[in-house]
């Protein structure tokens, strides 16, 4: 401890225990934790007292580089569109995402495919919360194995499953890993690097998923092989991941979470929320699964869609209570709330960006290939402007909050201009401009990347050390209710523009040009065209045998797309407003920006 943050009394004294006495006695009581009394929590905010320099960067040790490292396998931050951000966890729902039709195409389950990408996604949202607090307890290493054995898990699941129920299931483990791995490889990140220096180190860990922004490219050359050949990204999915478990199990070994040492198992285990975790896990399912279910397969008035958004906002609801009412060790601690301004802000934007993350994530691919062909070396190369353009803004919006020792409201007013006027822009989209798109993909792109990881970090930089992994995992589990509410509004917007489109369009060439007037095949064609199955066209009576009728009705498709596609970027301005007025708002972290480092590895 530094000279500066002793008292005057104890400066003077040769004794060593006296003056170790008296600097404990100048602590304030906003700077205790409850319950610990081996440290305590400078400014509410920097852990002291544990006997560790926390004021100097360690020097880079082989085990700590290797901790790094193994997080940086291990993670993938669903924050860059179907290539994303670390790697490993998160990569199967960017290679499965990308390549929907094949998968499908060979087990059926045109009606409800969707949920494979959706299931993964709530799935990671809904445990985060309870892990992320349970991570900080208990210490991150058997939590990151643990989460590198669902997605192990998963992998195996989706590679043998011969039905689509089974390969969404394989896809929820894959969902839990993932959402373990993203909030355990941010909050190592953080805590092993100084405080002012987060931004980059974090920035430096999203490089390493460089080798998969190509991942729809990659996905549909694996895909289009042979019918059966999308397993073998389940098969690569699973090894990479397994590699990663196998890292952290050798090099990964924190040092005990000093919020737990000095206690027996039984008071750790009594300090655990589980009846927040019983309340928040199943409340935030049911919510995100009705709110998808809604307008999707079911009508809103259906006992479908009411029953588990009743019941979900109901235990939400009863969570909020519990938390703030009768927990007596919170999952959320109010000691959170050190800069209430900026937190709710952050927040905020991180909500709207993951709603607006969503546009890019769950409708440009089928864009790239609904309304641009389904050339696998098309589709790829036209996914790859949002995975590096992500990616570059993740990086220097990051690097920046570094270099800037803040700077954190200008940056993400930028980042928000970028985002709304990069998505709303690319309304445009028509089947005979893309190349007025790609620059504007990469504007949104670069938007997006500078919001998602960026705002994590800044929650981690304003909040106690001792709760970095329950900050992180709080921002990604509001991000992705963001993005499944936007995605509700979205999908929502586009069936009721895609459908009269189609039949508009589809239908009127059918019966104008080719003289089909039987419903029944023009319902079908419909039909056809919205689950991407195109060859089936060629069987429909009408079109078999006649040259130059397929062309024709895929071109009538296309068009039908890119009309209801424009309304979901319509919508998207809509939230980036509010993204753009909440950043504006917001209050500088310069004052954080300091070089103090929240868990020391020697």
């Amino acid at each position: 401890m530094s000279d500066s943050d002793s008292s005057p009394g104890s400066t003077t004294s040769p004794d060593i225990e006296k003056a170790a006495l008296g600097h404990v006695e100048q602590v304030h009581t906003n700077e205790r934790v409850p319950g610990h009394t081996n440290y305590y929590e400078k400014d509410g905010l920097r852990t002291y007292g544990d006997g560790e320099d926390h004021d100097h960067e360690p020097p880079m040790s082989f085990k700590r580089a290797m901790s790094l490292i193994a997080m940086a396998l291990r993670f993938d931050n669903s924050s860059l569109i179907l290539p994303t951000v670390w790697t490993g966890s998160q990569i199967p729902v960017y290679l499965f995402g990308g390549v929907p039709p094949y998968i499908y195409a060979d087990l059926g389950g045109t009606d409800r495919w969707i949920w494979f990408v959706l299931a993964n996604l709530l799935s990671l949202a809904a445990v985060c919360p309870f892990v992320g607090s349970l991570s900080d307890l208990m210490g991150r290493r058997y939590v990151a194995i643990l989460g590198a054995a669902f997605v192990v898990l998963g992998m195996i699941i989706c590679s043998t499953a011969h039905t689509m129920n089974i390969f969404i299931a394989g896809m929820v483990f894959a969902g839990v890993g993932a959402g373990i791995n993203e909030l355990t490889a941010l909050a190592v990140t953080s805590e092993l690097a100084p405080t002012a220096k987060r931004g980059k180190y974090v920035a430096v860990l999203i490089l390493t998923i460089i080798p998969f922004c190509p991942s729809v490219l990659w996905g549909q050359l694996i895909a289009s092989k042979y019918p059966s050949a999308w397993r073998w990204i389940g098969v690569l999915c699973g090894v990479y991941n397994f590699i990663g478990l196998l890292l952290t199990a050798f090099f990964y070994f924190p040092p005990p979470r000093i919020n737990s040492q000095g206690l027996t198992r039984n008071q750790v285990l009594g300090q655990i929320d589980w009846v927040g975790g019983a309340l928040s896990i199943p409340g935030m399912l049911l919510f995100m699964m009705g709110m998808q279910w809604g307008g999707y397969e079911y009508a809103w008035s259906s006992v479908h869609v009411l029953v588990p958004l009743i019941l979900g906002v109901v235990l939400l609801v009863a969570f909020f209570l519990w938390e703030a009412k009768f927990a007596k060790h919170p999952m959320f601690p109010k000691r959170l709330r050190q800069d209430p301004r900026i937190l709710g802000l952050t927040l905020v934007i991180t909500f709207i960006s993951g709603a607006n993350f969503f546009s890019i994530l769950m409708f440009w691919p089928t864009q790239a290939f609904n309304v641009y062909g389904h050339d696998p070396i098309g589709v790829g190369i036209r996914g790859l402007p949002v995975g590096f353009s992500i990616l570059a803004g993740c990086c220097i919006v990051l690097w920046l909050l570094s270099t800037f020792r803040g700077h954190n409201r200008e940056l993400l007013i930028v980042s928000s201009i970028l985002m709304t006027a990069g998505c709303g822009a690319l309304s445009i989209g028509r089947i005979d401009n893309l190349y007025q798109l790609w620059g504007l993909l990469v504007v949104a792109g670069v938007g997006i990347g500078g919001i998602v990881v960026p705002a994590s970090i800044i929650t981690t930089i304003i909040c106690p050390d001792d709760l970095i992994a329950t900050i992180a995992a709080l921002t990604l589990a509001i991000r992705v209710i963001g993005g499944s509410i936007g995605y509700c509004v979205y999908y929502n917007v586009f069936v009721s523009k895609f459908v009269p489109a189609a039949i508009y369009y589809i239908g009127g060439a059918m019966e104008l040009k080719l003289n089909i007037t039987d419903p029944a095949v023009i319902t079908e064609a419909i039909g056809i065209t919205g689950i991407s199955l195109l060859p089936l066209l060629q069987e429909l009576p009408g079109i078999k045998g006649v040259p130059g009728a397929y062309e024709l009705v895929v071109e009538a498709g296309q068009i039908a797309y890119a009309e209801a596609y424009k309304y979901v970027y319509y919508v998207s301005i809509a939230f980036g407003i509010v993204s753009i007025i909440a950043s504006v708002f917001l209050g500088d972290i310069g004052k954080y920006m300091d070089d103090h480092v929240a868990v020391v590895m020697h």
